[in-house]
């Protein structure tokens, strides 16, 4: 994949078509206001595609250097937990 010409969440806006249940858009404007229907769209779209990015490295770097190890995984739940010393590096050493 090429890099794109503008990184998720920048860039100009482009007027879209978008199609979706009339249940789930009335929740949208009940939550948002008409007037940020879009940025809160806007907003989910991008989480969705960082996190399908994030799984996609992860798989990437398993297929190069093997599962992750019991070790490893402890560390990335303290580290996304915000708990616990995660000074300690991985068996892997895949610097990027």
């Amino acid at each position: 994949m090429s890099d794109p010409e503008h990184p998720i969440g920048s860039g100009p806006s482009v007027r879209v078509s978008l199609s979706l249940p009339e249940g789930t858009a009335e929740a949208v404007r009940a939550i948002t206001g008409k007037r940020e229907f879009s940025a809160y769209i806007a907003e989910a779209v991008e989480h969705r595609l960082r996190a399908e990015l994030i799984a996609q490295d992860i798989a990437d770097y398993q297929e190069r250097y093997g599962s992750f190890s019991d070790e490893e995984r402890a560390w990335a739940r303290r580290a996304l937990s915000g708990e616990g010393d995660t000074s300690g590096s991985s068996d892997h050493g895949a610097a990027a």
